[in-house]
């Protein structure tokens, strides 16, 4: 009988199993950011109308964050294995049908499947790392592996894109994919071993559609409400859409308790274990979101950089992971992970009122420190509750618990985009609004004044317009008046750090002790993920 105290390590089937899966991770991270650069070409080419553009960009990630909660619990019951196959067939196939798309209509709608593929890939290979890993120390390993590669996607998007459009059309953003997917499709049914919830009751219960219906109506309901009003200010139907999405999921979760088999296993989100890293992963994602367009534009619009240096300058700040990540989980092994998440939050709450302190005429190298502190500390905290969440998580919910995981992280993101975005535009505005040099909205037809009062983007095209000397003068009250928004965004956002590590050191205190797999019993009594898992019975097939 195997000693439950030394469970099975992991070899090199297991790991090179890990890096096939990270493949398709790398790749549905990436087209979450990957048409930022193209988006010009794609307007020139299919000619969109604002609106549909807008959905261009938006409809993948809506579609994506949607579908994590009824995925997750379709991969648990149908088997995750079965699901990353499906969902690397669908993705491929999508990824062709975009690049070759002939309207911005069909272009919209490829997009939604591309969030479809996505949806299936995501939460199934957060859940089999749960399967393919049992020691403790491996699976925080591979879960900071999960983890620096679903971050570091967002960010190589705008890179890939910038370096494939200065040799070839819009539609190589999308062809880059197929070869990721077919070596998914080709390697994983040999490397990566079948497992969905146990018990022969489960397979029989009819999938439930309607709660697939209001999960996915509850979360797109709120992300959109949330952007419509960060874009457009408040109005009905945006303050409609926000209120409903918390009663379609108050109905949800009304109606998983009918269930023996519910796709959010309710009892494990309410305990310390799951539930606080959940929420700590929404606080995270909140600033992690919401400051990154800062740091975009800062790049590109105020220190004057082309898309493609712009988007090579933003991976320095990659460079904090590289030390943060390792050192936290040195410190897990040896105290209490609640107190290593608090010091990463708080690390990266530094960078943030470092962040502070740039100005339009700082140099390059001191808003990129300041960047790599935050993504540091950050990155590090997201890790250690991941493999938290995932390691209180009995192996037989493991799909369901990683798509929870992951919708928390995909509204935290939105609610970041839309709060901290909401507070460097109404800085902005104000401060145009008083620093525009006199004569200027007289000299702009009145789109365009406004356009330069909204954003610094509209500045800049208008600045192209204007005289040389009044131009100079709009572009400085521009770039001071965007950075005076960044910088009290970054307060907002170190806030909202100090929060989240206060939450660590006092809610997550106690939930996994250093060196130990979470299943061990904690201060409340409860089992936690291993205890429950060796508890269960047919758990995996």
């Amino acid at each position: 009988m195997e000693n439950s105290h030394a469970p099975r390590l992991a070899g090199r089937r297991e790991w090179t199993a890990l890096g096939v899966l990270m493949l398709p991770l790398l790749l549905v991270s990436m087209d979450i950011s990957i048409l930022y650069f193209a988006i010009p070409y794609v307007s020139q080419d299919l000619e969109p109308s604002a609106t549909q553009q807008l959905w261009i960009l938006d409809m993948y990630g809506f579609v994506l964050a949607g579908l994590l909660i009824t995925m997750g619990a379709l991969g648990d019951r149908i088997g995750r294995r079965r699901l990353v196959l499906a969902g690397a067939a669908v993705f491929g196939a999508a990824s062709v049908a975009a690049a070759y798309a002939h309207s911005a209509d069909a272009l919209i709608g490829v997009r939604a499947l591309l969030g479809l593929g996505g949806a299936a890939l995501m939460p199934s290979t957060l859940a089999l790392i749960r399967n393919l890993f049992h020691d403790a120390r491996q699976r925080g390993r591979a879960v900071t592996i999960w983890t620096g590669v679903m971050t570091t996607g967002i960010s190589l998007g705008p890179v890939v894109s910038g370096l494939l459009l200065e040799h070839f059309w819009w539609g190589s953003v999308f062809l880059i994919n197929l070869p990721a997917m077919v070596l998914l499709l080709v390697l994983v049914p040999f490397l990566v071993p079948e497992s969905r919830t146990g018990g022969p009751d489960t397979s029989r219960e009819p999938f439930d559609l309607v709660s697939a219906a209001l999960s996915l109506a509850a979360l797109l309901t709120v992300i959109y409400g949330v952007k419509e009003w960060a874009r457009h200010g408040f109005a009905p139907v945006p303050a409609a859409a926000v209120a409903l999405g918390p009663v379609l999921g108050y109905v949800f979760v009304r109606r998983q308790k009918r269930f023996a088999h519910p796709m959010i296993d309710l009892g494990l989100l309410g305990r310390r274990a799951f539930g606080g890293p959940v929420f700590a992963n929404l606080l995270a994602m909140f600033a992690t979101v919401g400051m990154a367009v800062f740091l975009t534009q800062y790049l590109q619009s105020v220190q004057g950089l082309s898309p493609f240096e712009a988007a090579l300058w933003s991976l320095v700040p990659a460079s904090g992971v590289i030390v943060a990540a390792p050192a936290s989980a040195i410190l897990a092994q040896r105290t209490d992970r609640a107190y290593v998440m608090g010091g990463a939050f708080l690390f990266s709450a530094a960078g943030f009122f470092w962040l502070t302190q740039v100005r339009a005429d700082s140099a390059l190298w001191f808003c990129l420190a300041a960047a790599a502190l935050y993504v540091g500390g950050l990155v590090a905290a997201m890790t250690l509750a991941n493999e938290l969440a995932i390691g209180a998580a009995p192996p037989e919910r493991a799909g369901s618990a990683a798509a929870v995981l992951e919708s928390g992280q995909e509204l935290g993101g939105a609610l970041g985009m839309a709060v901290l975005g909401s507070v460097g535009a109404a800085v902005y505005s104000r401060d145009m609004a008083d620093a525009l040099p006199a004569g200027v909205t007289a000299a702009l037809p009145g789109g365009q004044a406004d356009a330069v009062r909204e954003t610094l983007g509209g500045a800049a095209a208008a600045a192209a317009r204007l005289p040389e000397e009044t131009a100079a003068g709009v572009l400085t009250a521009a770039r001071d008046a965007f950075t005076h928004g960044m910088g009290l965004a970054s307060v907002g956002a170190a806030v909202v750090m100090v929060g989240a590590a206060l939450f660590s050191f006092v809610a997550l205190r106690g939930t996994a002790g250093p060196g130990t797999e979470n299943g061990d019993r904690g201060p409340e009594g409860v089992v936690k993920g291993g205890d429950l898992a060796r508890a269960q019975t047919g758990a995996v097939k």
